[in-house]
Order: structure tokens, then C-alpha cells, then sequence
């Protein structure tokens, strides 16, 4: 769900429920993955047709309240490294977040709106972020399915 742009709070609550309800109904969906609109450099935003993007609170706030409404659904919710940074994805650890996404190879669209993220992040960065919170880097498919960990570079925490 991207987020933050010309849309409320109200907005984010009724996706949230609509899609926890259809993934009831489904079985659908691996995970929740939260983006910040990104509005830098984002043509929306430069038209003034769209706000500066969600605040890093609200950003907090959407991810936990993830965790809580899809309890039971939706298994994992995912943060966006590429557009908030490792900085931030230390902070949405905390707030309900389990999946760090994966490494990415020059990634072009959040950065073309703005981001200053995005560029290549391996294991070492990873593991750097999560173990202090206590957490475990582990490699898994898209599907969730756990690899070998003693070769663990991207995915769930």
C-alpha cells in the first residue's frame, strides 16, 4: 500500500480492513508491504496535487496498526529499506515490522522520485541492523520458506 500522498488516515484504515477481509476469504497474500509516497522529484507532487508523503510517525503508525489489524491473516509485514533508509527500518522493526524485503541492485523508481535510498545492501548491513534488536537475518523465498540461514542474505527477521 502506498501511502502519504492524496489520501487520509480514514483511507489507509479501510484498506487495511477491505484487504485483511478479502484475505480471509483468499489465502492471497504473503505479506503487507507499506511504501511512503515519495514526493521529491514525483510529478503528483510537483503539479501540487499531492502532500510531502506521510510523516515518519504516521509512517510508524501504519505499520503497527498492520501488525495488529491483519493478526491471524496476514502473517508478515514488510518495510521499504529503499525508500526509509536503514535508520528507519530500525525504527519499524520495533513497531510490528518482520520482513526487511530483500537486496536490491540499483533501484530506479524510489530514487527517481526523490529517495536517497536504494542502492545495493547485503548481508553485513543487514545483519548490523537487526541483530542489535535482537532479531535473526534469515534467507527466505517469496513464499516464506526458510533457506539454508548459515548463507542468509536477504528477508524475514
Amino acid at each position: 500500500m502506498m501511502f502519504g500522498s492524496v489520501e487520509h488516515p480514514r483511507s489507509w484504515a479501510r484498506h487495511l480492513v477491505l484487504t485483511r477481509d478479502l484475505q480471509r476469504d483468499t489465502g492471497g497474500f504473503t505479506e503487507f508491504v507499506g511504501l511512503p509516497f515519495v514526493h521529491m522529484a514525483s510529478p503528483i507532487y510537483l503539479q501540487h496535487r499531492a502532500r510531502r508523503g506521510p510523516t515518519f510517525r504516521e509512517v510508524l503508525l501504519v505499520h503497527a496498526v498492520a501488525r495488529i489489524v491483519y493478526a491471524g491473516a496476514i502473517d508478515h509485514i514488510q518495510g521499504s529499506w529503499v525508500k526509509l533508509g536503514l535508520d528507519g527500518m530500525s525504527q519499524i522493526l520495533q513497531a510490528g515490522v518482520d520482513d526487511l524485503g530483500g537486496t536490491l541492485m540499483d533501484e530506479n523508481i524510489s530514487r527517481a522520485a526523490g529517495a536517497r535510498h536504494g542502492t545495493a545492501v547485503g548481508e553485513s548491513d543487514f545483519r548490523s541492523l537487526v541483530e542489535p534488536l535482537g532479531r535473526r537475518l534469515v534467507q527466505r523465498t517469496t513464499l516464506y520458506e526458510r533457506l539454508d540461514t548459515t548463507t542468509a542474505s536477504t528477508g524475514g527477521v
